[in-house]
């Protein structure tokens, strides 16, 4: 028998009659995997309550569920319960324009980069503000500190954009911060990583596993980027207690709903627009703009300015699309309680 508390979960209400809790540590397109009292086992939504209506939310890795068991370790997944945190960008499908949802019920989100060619601060503060969105505590890992012989440079640039979040190097070549992160991965803690393809996640996940549970490939040296060795979310036990969900490698990291995740990240600018000599200050060419001036002075860089300006932008185009979409399905709800009061349905 499990305690399913030992996986995070806080009973905050009984399931329905016949059904049990439990939480989904992977998802295979409509299949799920899920950890129950009774161990592991895989399951299918309820049609009627996810597919006929809008009401429920899809789960993702890290969802805790009520299920209805069924036979054989399978189940019917009927009810997505409450969250506390949220990891989510936007689809990276052309034709997508919605969100995509990447982890739930997170405490923490390790946003790895390498300390390689494909170092980018940029991705670090979009990265930054869609972890600070989620409602979970980003941490910065800086990997494959064994191949740099020096990154203090790397480390001061992205301490300065880190705001709260710690900032640690590792390797698990040589063992660099493995310590700090065994510290901080409790137990009934759960984290997710977060990073491009050939940063290292499953090296890192197989190190604190103590076994290779997953496939590692070698990055390519002209670009240091690598293949997705990792093809789908899962969630992993270790053997500190603590869980981390392991995600394929984001090429594209979409902005998805973030303004407080923004405005914490870049709340260095938001103060200094706070203080320009006009309200409406659009940060050109106005005087006493006290942005255009920190900038001229080099107490903040151009490319923070543009990355901010260019985060926003994508952020308000997500918000009006996320408004669009809920009121698309409101009126779907309206549209569907107005047939069942017609004559021939009753």
């Amino acid at each position: 028998m499990i305690d399913l508390k030992d996986f995070g979960y806080r009973e905050e209400k009984a399931p329905p009659a016949g059904c049990k809790p439990g939480r989904i540590t992977a998802v295979h397109r409509e299949r799920y995997e899920l950890i129950g009292a009774d161990g592991p086992l895989f399951g299918k939504l309820k049609a009627g309550v996810y597919y006929n209506t809008s009401e429920e939310i899809f789960p993702t890795v890290g969802d805790f569920v009520f299920y209805r068991p069924i036979a054989l370790n399978d189940c019917q997944i009927v009810k997505t319960l409450p969250r506390t945190s949220y990891f989510a960008r936007l689809d990276p499908n052309p034709n997508g324009g919605t969100q995509q949802a990447v982890a739930a019920n997170i405490d923490i989100a390790f946003i790895m980069t390498s300390l390689n060619q494909d170092f980018n601060l940029s991705r670090l503060e979009r990265y930054l503000a869609l972890a600070r969105q989620s409602n979970a505590k980003p941490v910065i890992i800086l990997t494959k500190a064994d191949l740099a012989a020096d990154y203090e440079n790397e480390m001061a640039i992205t301490m300065a954009i880190a705001g709260d979040a710690e900032v640690i190097p590792v390797s698990v070549v040589d063992g660099t911060g493995l310590d700090l992160l065994n510290k901080i991965l409790k137990p009934r803690l759960t984290a997710v990583f977060i990073g491009m393809s050939g940063v290292g996640k499953s090296s890192l996940l197989n190190c604190l596993m103590g076994d290779d549970v997953m496939h590692t490939s070698e990055v390519r040296e002209s670009d240091s980027r690598g293949r997705h060795t990792t093809t789908h979310r899962q969630l992993f036990m270790l053997p500190s207690g603590a869980m981390v969900i392991d995600t394929p490698g984001m090429r594209v990291m979409g902005m998805w709903e973030a303004d407080e995740g923004l405005s914490e990240t870049f709340s260095d600018l938001e103060t200094l627009g706070g203080s320009c000599r006009f309200s409406d200050c659009r940060h050109q060419t106005e005087p006493g703009c006290r942005v255009r001036a920190a900038i001229a002075s080099g107490e903040i860089s151009e490319e923070h300015w543009q990355n901010y300006l260019k985060l926003k932008k994508e952020s308000a185009f997500a918000l009006n699309k996320a408004e669009m979409l809920r009121m698309k399905s409101a009126r779907n709800k309206m549209i569907a309680l107005d047939k069942r009061k017609l004559p021939w349905k009753k």
